[in-house]
């Protein structure tokens, strides 16, 4: 009352509520680009890539990069401005520039909306969940590899064990295998000379942090997640892998792999787990680009299905992992610094209009307005007594695993099944002979992890800034820890 009167007598009009941060989350093949673009055109909005390769240029068919006619639509930001060389752009250097876009455009009085699929990308913008280390020398990544890939040579063993000495809180926390995170943890403790663990416990402390992670950074935040049937989405992706092939994939492929990678093959430090490189959709067709010219017709057509198969398979799994992140960081997590989530079925692309479209703007607009909402959120699902961090070891199958929700998915399994019988038939057939099964654990029951040891398993990555939890990674697509 007391600023509607002030405004009144200065003869300006109050001020209206602060314009929402849009963020658009769901599954690689949702269409959360064309839904961006719709609300940008419709809402006086521009867009910010979250997308860990459309940084880089090039590879813009297997990126999947909004094409030139809708960038002229709406306004981009975040898409192809990193060389393809540089192999050390972080999150961090991600979030400095994409905070300063978001201030702009806001200071424009447009609205941002954040549209993409790199889980730890997305967090870095909503919640202080990342760690600044030293300046780096220019305000660009440059081609040399920084502290972090140096130690990222080091044995696994050997990283963890450094970890142990310097940080065994973050050691106990981190799978032993990840190696990612395990270097990204020492290399803050090397820069900073503060352990990992203790600067995240000072930004879980900081007022509005939770048990995951520091503050939200918008608090009018609206959260839009577009999710569909799985079969329904995987016969999509199945159909995108098509299109792109013919929109010209594989002569992007062959110009990208001759410009930039060819002589990095022959000389035998090609690397497919840093910078573009890593991209979903490069690395599957390696066999067919580099064995091209040198193999017989009936042999590169093989090489060629096997990739475009590997490509649509790898494809589906990171669309799981994708809507796990959602579920996992968003509908199971505890705490006051979580936004509304507001699902859109898009299962029906027929049904576009009713079921995305006009809701979304609904939704959107109702944030602009300072009002409720018409639609409700997806309701929160967490058990307040879950351990995601806790370490168990499963000695039948020789695995370390981390959290609640993993070890009960793990003693599921059929890995884990098939090993608890073939255990049981063995003491079954000890007793039979009058003998004692001696060590043999029959009920998958877990033992604590003092000292971490060198499984034979290799190592997963976690879903997200601050998550201990081990996720399979076959393609990493760029999910690079940068806490």
């Amino acid at each position: 009352m007391a600023a509607a009167a002030a405004a009144l007598c200065t003869g300006r009009a109050p001020p209206g509520p602060p314009r929402p941060l849009v963020v658009i989350l769901g599954a690689t093949g949702t269409g959360k680009s064309a839904l961006a673009v719709q609300l940008g055109l419709r809402l006086g909005g521009e867009i910010v890539s979250a997308d860990s390769m459309q940084v880089y240029k090039g590879l813009d068919i297997i990126t999947n990069k909004v094409s030139p006619q809708e960038q002229q639509l709406c306004r981009h930001h975040m898409i192809s401005f990193v060389d393809p060389l540089v192999s050390n752009y972080t999150v961090v250097d991600f979030r400095d520039r994409a905070v300063a876009l978001i201030e702009d455009i806001f200071a424009r009085d447009k609205i941002p909306i954040v549209v993409g699929g790199t889980n730890y990308y997305i967090e870095s913008l909503l919640w202080k969940v990342l760690v600044s280390t030293k300046e780096k020398a220019s305000s660009a990544p440059s081609p040399a590899p920084d502290r972090k890939e140096e130690l990222e040579q080091l044995d696994v063993v050997e990283l963890h064990r450094r970890l142990s000495r310097v940080d065994p809180e973050m050691a106990a926390k981190l799978h032993p295998h990840d190696k990612r995170k395990v270097a990204r943890s020492l290399q803050v403790f090397e820069e900073t000379g503060i352990p990992h663990s203790e600067i995240l416990h000072r930004q879980q402390e900081e007022e509005g942090g939770g048990p995951l992670g520091g503050p939200l950074k918008y608090p009018n935040s609206c959260i839009l997640w577009l999710h569909a049937d799985q079969a329904a989405l995987d016969r999509r992706l199945e159909q995108r892998v098509d299109d792109m092939l013919a929109a010209g994939l594989l002569e992007e492929l062959r110009d990208f792999h001759r410009r930039y990678n060819q002589q990095k093959v022959a000389e035998n430090r090609q690397d497919y787990q840093h910078g573009i490189f890593q991209s979903i959709g490069f690395k599957e067709f390696h066999e067919y680009l580099v064995s091209e010219g040198s193999c017989s017709p009936e042999t590169s057509a093989l090489l060629l299905q096997r990739g475009i198969q590997a490509l649509k398979q790898v494809t589906k799994r990171y669309a799981r992992r994708q809507n796990k992140w959602v579920r996992n960081r968003f509908l199971r997590r505890p705490g006051p610094n979580v936004p509304p989530v507001y699902g859109l079925e898009v299962s029906d692309h027929l049904r576009w209009e009713e079921d995305v479209l006009k809701p979304a703007l609904e939704i959107v607009e109702s944030f602009i307005q300072g009002r409720q909402p018409p639609a409700e959120p997806v309701r929160m699902e967490f058990d307040a007594n879950e351990d995601k961090r806790r370490h168990r070891v499963c000695e039948l199958c020789h695995r370390v695993i981390i959290g609640d929700r993993e070890w009960a998915a793990h003693t599921r399994s059929k890995s884990h099944l098939h090993h608890l019988k073939k255990s049981r038939k063995l003491e079954a057939a000890s007793r039979a002979a009058g003998g004692d099964a001696e060590g043999t654990e029959t009920s998958g029951e877990e033992r604590s992890v003092p000292v971490p040891r060198a499984w034979s398993r290799d190592g997963e990555e976690a879903p997200g800034p601050g998550w201990a939890q081990p996720e399979r990674a076959e393609t990493p697509r760029g999910d690079e820890a940068g806490v």
